[in-house]
């Protein structure tokens, strides 16, 4: 039976002071018995010699400091995890709110999982399909990589999330796809959005989702991706299934972070944020990736809503250091209905030229990216020409590119939140739309690509 104390000194917010406590640990979980018989869980967050500082899951209100008690439990907090997780609803703590049965656990694992080893990791080098032509074409996912997507309030994250986790696929096998989905800080529309999405295509079969609201403890918001991961971890390396992650929004997560510090009046780093959220940021982002000696992997996809849009903000500028690129959704292209709103030239995928070519997308593959994101470019210049000069001030081929760009965001990254589309898809628009260029022009490929694919467009 775990010692109890009544040695509770102090109450503030969602920390308390208990002296007096012998052999407690940093990070152990703990319970609090009220007078009327009530439980509060608890955990460590210091120990100062004999005087513990825990931390509250829930509220602090009606905590009497002469008749309250105080026992610790000797453990860390850890998530029952078995196969039978998938398909089923968790709150933040690993908690089923789906109405289902209990898990029966197949183990109990520490939800503080260790970053992989870098000596240990396999090269991530396997293309996954989102169906989105934007991500798979164009800044494509590896299975092992972390790529997030760096998004702004108001702009449809929720729905893109909602969509990869849907669609995502490894190609040209058979083995298991899993998909484990965390949402911190969200309201109950977004959560109930989340949940039927899911239901609705079948996709909540392969998923696990664990949802923490707006309206639950900070405390529960930081340990919520924390159980995602440690789930994750359970399904792809005893389970040897690929599995991704999609973690949304890390700012709410942050802020988490920010707020739990200010309550241990921590000193603050950039912008009120703790100077340790890189360590904390990295300490979940290295734990995705490819184990040697195991089958199953781990690839994660974080998305953040930046703060006032800003590139710079301490989460995006961290996340991006720590990770293998960026997705960047664009407000200018969600005004103009440009859905979903990716911005393609800012955006990137470090390990993309790892994942595709012959035998994984298609041999025609890197040449094609490569020009389109050329001929974008230059067609994104002389749309802003055009603006300033006036159109009769371009020159015919500046109007030819100034049109391809306007065709490319129409057809090629605008296709909505419920279409699914093939690689080859993806490739079969990329190469109609380059026919709108002479084939001159395309000199980033091959003349036996350029043979095979270009269709030559006299009409534009």
């Amino acid at each position: 039976m775990p010692k109890e104390y009544r040695t509770i000194e102090e109450v503030a917010g969602p920390l308390v002071l208990v002296r007096g406590v012998e052999e407690v640990a940093f990070d152990e979980l703990g319970e609090i018995l009220l007078a009327n018989g009530e439980i509060r869980r608890c955990r460590v967050l210091e120990i100062d010699g004999s005087n513990a500082l825990v931390q509250l899951f829930e509220a602090s209100t009606g905590i009497n400091l002469a008749e309250s008690k105080v026992r610790f439990l000797g453990r860390s907090m850890e998530l029952s995890v078995s196969k039978e997780m998938l398909g089923r609803v968790f709150d933040g703590l690993g908690n089923p709110i789906d109405d289902g049965p209990a898990l029966l656990p197949t183990a109990r694992m520490d939800i503080n999982g260790l970053p992989m080893n870098p000596a240990a990791r396999n090269y991530p080098e396997e293309f996954i399909q989102t169906g989105i032509s934007a991500i798979d074409g164009l800044n494509t996912l590896v299975r092992g990589q972390k790529l997030p997507i760096f998004s702004a309030s108001g702009l449809p994250h929720a729905r893109l999330a909602a969509q990869i986790a849907r669609q995502a696929k490894v190609l040209g096998t058979e083995e298991n796809f899993a998909v484990v989905f965390a949402a911190m800080g969200i309201t109950f529309e977004e959560s109930n959005y989340f949940i039927e999405s899911f239901r609705s295509t079948g996709a909540l079969e392969r998923t696990v989702l664990f949802i923490n609201l707006a309206n639950d403890p900070a405390i529960e918001r930081i340990a919520t991706p924390r159980m995602a991961l440690t789930a994750a971890e359970y399904l792809a390396f005893e389970e040897d299934m690929h599995v991704l992650v999609i973690l949304t929004d890390i700012t709410n997560y942050a802020d988490a972070l920010r707020e739990v510090s200010a309550a241990r009046k921590e000193v603050p780093g950039r912008r009120g944020y703790p100077g340790y959220m890189y360590t904390d940021l990295a300490s979940l982002y290295e734990r995705a990736g490819r184990l040697r000696d195991k089958k199953g992997s781990i690839t994660m996809i974080p998305i953040l809503t930046m703060p006032e849009d800003d590139k710079t903000h301490p989460i995006p500028d961290l996340t991006g250091y720590i990770t293998e690129g960026q997705i960047i959704l664009s407000r200018e292209l969600f005004r103009r209905g440009v859905l979903p709103p990716v911005d393609v030239l800012p955006s990137l995928s470090r390990l993309k030229d790892k994942g595709i070519g012959e035998g994984k997308t298609r041999a025609d593959h890197s040449a094609t990216m490569n020009q389109l994101f050329s001929a974008y470019a230059r067609g994104k210049e002389a749309k802003e020409l055009m603006v300033i000069l006036g159109e009769a001030a371009l020159t015919e081929m500046d109007l030819r590119y100034a049109r391809f760009a306007d065709a490319f965001e129409e057809e090629y990254v605008s296709q909505g939140f419920e279409s699914d589309r093939s690689i080859e898809e993806t490739l079969t628009i990329g190469w109609r739309l380059l026919s709108m260029l002479p084939r001159t022009e395309l000199k980033r490929i091959d003349d036996q690509f350029l043979d095979e694919y270009y269709q030559k467009n006299e009409e534009v």
